[in-house]
């Protein structure tokens, strides 16, 4: 008794419960290996994600800061024809019994309405004496930059002056000084200087702004010159922003874009930012762009997290199956890992024959019973999923065709832009999933014209330019009305951008070439076959052969060329069949007008509001300016 009883003590200290041992051993093998690969790839990413985004900044700035260059030596150039023009049409004589001669006049009224970028022109003689086209009057400050111009001028050099604002309310104008001394010979004979509007310059930072992302541009003393955002005024001193004081510090000694992060706190409060300026060495200004860093490396933080929510789940489901490996030691547990593995691959008909009087005979009939629950289950849910499906697919259709049963000219449109694409699709050999998402978004691509008035959907004519720009907005309707729906986070660039152009023509962001996701260049040819094969208030059907010839003149211009030559490989197959139907409504003629006219009025497609003319290859031209 007494040795068995120590015998059995000793035994019960020793042991270690296997369950523990396999924990360990199987924890040590998967997440350690795990945990230093993890970090590894979570670093390299990280680094990439940065590099990227600090590359967009150098792009932006750098393509901006050619623009400016390129504007400024335009000017330059124009004022030197101007003033070749002058010395001939004077005779090299511009004393002040010539300086108001008609032909010099006329001159400088023709260079200022040759270009909307000038504001204002004039022609000083070396008594300081001339004349001007203005369509702005100088004020006080101007006038200060233009004798610095002109003194510069007397010294032989060319003069680019400082940014100032002009003007009142909405005649206010952001415009900066450039002249260039008139000389014959070694005769300094005066100065002409034009005062530039730097609308263009704005304009073109409104374009790359948005997304967290600031763009302005400065001059060497840190001045604002110009800016997207209506929160700076130009003449502010943009000093505070580390990334414009180590312009100015630099001196004349940028030549290259630089790029850093640092901390903002303009605004009253500490911002950790990422930066860029590229200098313009012709005007001794600089473009900058700016982006906190949480909007500019916000991938890096989704990555972060979702490595580190992996990470977590991988060492749950490790400690899970630790444990259930440890339960299955014994041979009569080996056939239960058998019939769950034929479980795990979706075989739930697999019962365990096993007739044990222990609790591994009594866990094998509870393992049966499951496997006929999970079976019965399984199939519920497949029924359920499937009638899901078809209830989701079914509201799609609904809504396409409450979008397009509001003008009876666009009733089946949707359905048929959907049955067009998706056979687009199967001839390009696109996958699975790409199809399914084609058909949502094919058949939402128009809910955006749900929110459109009815005056100017139903409208039997021509719209006017208003109509056809809220007609255009459909587009971002359609994405906005569905943005909220996660699930359709993937359709939204079909359903947004199937009317932008590759020539950068088409709308509403004016995308270019690989910029158009495919989703939505599918659609687009789908779109332009449809509408120009059916009748619609502005334009009489074409015939599927004309209006595959459009399509092939548009491929590569408005058009994708792989997915045209799609369409015109399903038609020849023979399966697309067009089905004809009549409107009980009559379709007002609209008056004759020019290609790009009627291109600028119609609301659904443009080019279909061109009929097929003897000469398609004129008419191709004409579609080729306008907006599809």
């Amino acid at each position: 008794m007494k040795g068995r009883h120590v015998s059995s003590s000793a035994s019960h200290h020793a042991r270690i419960p296997i369950l523990y041992v396999i924990l360990g051993v199987l924890l040590a093998i998967s997440i350690i290996p795990m945990y230093f690969y993890s970090t590894s790839v979570e670093s390299n990413n990280r680094k990439l994600l940065k590099t990227n985004e600090q590359m967009l900044q150098n792009t932006v700035t750098r393509s901006l800061a050619d623009d400016l260059a390129q504007h400024e030596r335009s000017q330059r150039m124009m004022l030197a024809n101007l003033s070749s023009a002058i010395q001939v049409a004077s005779g090299g004589d511009i004393s002040e019994k010539n300086i108001n001669a008609p032909e010099l006049r006329a001159l400088l009224e023709n260079f200022v309405s040759s270009s909307d970028d000038i504001a204002y022109v004039t022609v000083l003689n070396s008594e300081a004496k001339g004349i001007s086209a203005p369509p702005i009057a100088p004020d006080a400050f101007l006038n200060r930059e233009l004798e610095r111009a002109y003194a510069a001028a007397r010294d032989g050099r060319v003069y680019s002056g400082q940014a100032l604002v002009v003007g009142e309310g909405k005649a206010q104008r952001t415009v900066f000084v450039v002249s260039t001394p008139m000389k014959y010979g070694d005769r300094f004979l005066g100065m002409i200087a034009s005062v530039v509007d730097l609308q263009f310059l704005i304009r073109r930072l409104q374009e790359v702004s948005g997304g967290g992302l600031t763009p302005y541009v400065v001059d060497s003393q840190g001045r604002l010159v110009a800016a997207a955002a209506a929160n700076l005024a130009t003449g502010q001193d943009m000093k505070k922003s580390d990334i414009v004081r180590n312009f100015v510090e630099s001196g004349n000694r940028a030549q290259f874009a630089a790029t850093g992060e640092f901390t903002d706190t303009s605004s009253g409060r500490r911002v950790e930012m990422l930066g860029t300026y590229c200098p313009v060495t012709s005007l001794d200004w600089a473009v900058v762009v700016q982006k906190p860093q949480r909007e500019a490396y916000r991938d890096v933080y989704e990555m972060q997290g979702k490595a580190r929510l992996l990470a977590l789940l991988a060492v749950f489901l490790s400690i899970l199956v630790s444990i259930f490996a440890a339960r299955r030691i014994t041979n009569p547990l080996s056939v239960l890992t058998q019939s769950s593995r034929a479980i795990a691959r979706g075989d739930f008909s697999q019962r365990v024959h096993l007739w044990s009087r222990t609790e591994i005979g009594e866990l094998a009939q509870t393992f049966n019973v499951m496997s006929e629950e999970l079976e019965r289950f399984v199939e519920d849910l497949k029924r359920a999923a499937d009638e899901n499906r078809a209830l989701f697919m079914g509201s799609i259709q609904m809504l396409a065709g409450a979008v397009d049963e509001k003008d009876p000219y666009t009733r089946g449109h949707s359905d048929r832009v959907t049955r067009y694409s998706l056979l687009i699709a199967k001839e390009m050999n696109l996958d699975h999933s790409f199809m399914e998402t084609l058909q949502i978004s094919a058949q939402l691509h128009d809910v955006g014209k749900i929110g459109i008035e009815d005056h100017i959907l139903k409208k039997p004519g021509a719209l006017t330019a208003e109509e056809f720009e809220v007609m255009k907005t459909h587009t971002t309707k359609g994405a906005n009305i569905l943005r909220p729906v996660p699930q359709l986070a993937e359709m939204l660039p079909g359903i947004e951008l199937h009317h932008e152009a590759l020539d950068g023509r088409g709308y509403p962001y004016g995308l270019q070439g690989d910029q158009i996701p495919l989703l939505a260049r599918v659609i687009a040819v789908a779109d332009t076959f449809d509408a120009l094969t059916t009748n619609r208030p502005y334009q009489k059907e074409h015939t599927p052969e004309q209006a595959l010839q459009i399509i092939q003149n548009l491929a590569g211009k408005r058009l994708d060329p792989e997915c045209v030559k799609a369409l015109l490989g399903v038609y020849a197959s023979g399966d697309i069949k067009i089905q004809r139907f009549t409107i009980k409504r009559p379709i007002l003629q609209p008056t004759p007008q020019p290609a790009a006219e009627v291109a600028q009025t119609q609301p659904a497609l443009a080019i279909a509001a061109v009929p097929v003319a003897p000469s398609l290859a004129a008419e191709t031209a004409n579609l080729e300016r306008t907006r599809v």
